[in-house]
């Protein structure tokens, strides 16, 4: 097997898929925040400052360094560096969500279903090519692939005892304003009669919503960029045209999802190009 920082891009994530259908798609106790805190922990023990709540708009800004690495899409980067940095770049869909509180378990009809802590909601297989074909024709899925997750299943912390909680969103146009919670609703109840009435309140998030939270989200798109074949190998580059500027967001090799692998990746570049900063 080919060490990490050789490994192709599209290889990767298929191996990341296929390693999450095989032994299920993991997620951390209490929610994703947990991971963020571990690794900033972890980063303060080894003498690292966190500063947060502040808007850098130029890298002009930033205290002097040899080595910047930036956790930005091209458009933020081009942005940064006053548009010294430029990089032609297809953002994908966006994505409408919905959390949800529940008065109890998703009643699936399959029971075999609420044994996943992640479900994929499409139908037949031509449902899921035309729910995924929409968005990037511009338009909206009658029937949208849902992706939903029923983590307070597995995990007490998430909601009070006998409640439940679950979150899904589908693919729609990059900007879409369009509200999807209607039909996620009736996806989830297609598979689930009776989900509706568990239903004790909703919180929905539009694409504009998304981005304003996040400006890496340009459009609603959660996936830094296109994620066809051309967009994922268009990632593998984390160095820039600037001497000790890189790039380690979801825009780069090998592509989106919760593995930290883009980050070590452009310190491994760093280490590359003899950046005194990373020796050791």
């Amino acid at each position: 097997m080919l060490p990490l920082d050789r490994m192709g891009t599209a290889g990767f994530g298929l191996g990341l898929l296929a390693l999450a259908h095989v032994n299920g798609w993991p997620f951390p106790r209490t929610g994703s925040q947990a991971i963020a805190d571990a690794v900033a922990a972890r980063f303060r023990e080894l003498g690292g400052e966190i500063e947060t709540g502040r808007n850098v708009t130029s890298l002009d800004e930033l205290p002097q360094s040899k080595v910047v690495i930036c956790d930005v899409t091209p458009r933020q980067l081009a942005a940064l560096t006053n548009g010294r940095v430029r990089r032609r770049w297809r953002y994908g869909p966006g994505v409408f969500k919905v959390d949800y509180a529940l008065d109890g378990p998703i009643p699936w009809r399959e029971p075999e279903v609420a044994q996943a802590g992640t479900v994929h909601l499409g139908g037949s297989a031509a449902d899921i090519v035309e729910a995924e074909r929409a968005p990037s024709q511009g338009r909206h899925a009658e029937r949208p692939f849902v992706l939903l997750a029923q983590q307070s299943l597995f995990d007490d912390t998430r909601a009070p005892a006998g409640k439940h909680t679950a979150w899904a969103y589908c693919h729609v146009p990059n900007g879409s304003t369009e509200d999807m919670t209607q039909r996620i609703d009736a996806q989830i109840e297609r598979f689930a009669p009776g989900f509706r009435d568990r239903i004790l309140a909703r919180a929905t998030r539009t694409t504009a919503d998304l981005e304003r939270d996040n400006a890496n989200l340009v459009g609603g798109d959660i996936s830094g960029g296109a994620t066809d074949i051309p967009y994922l190998l268009k990632r593998r580059r984390h160095t820039t045209p600037l001497k000790g500027v890189y790039l380690c967001s979801a825009s780069t090799a090998p592509g989106p999802g919760v593995h930290g692998m883009c980050g070590h990746l452009a310190a491994r570049a760093a280490l590359r190009a003899g950046d005194p900063s990373f020796e050791g």
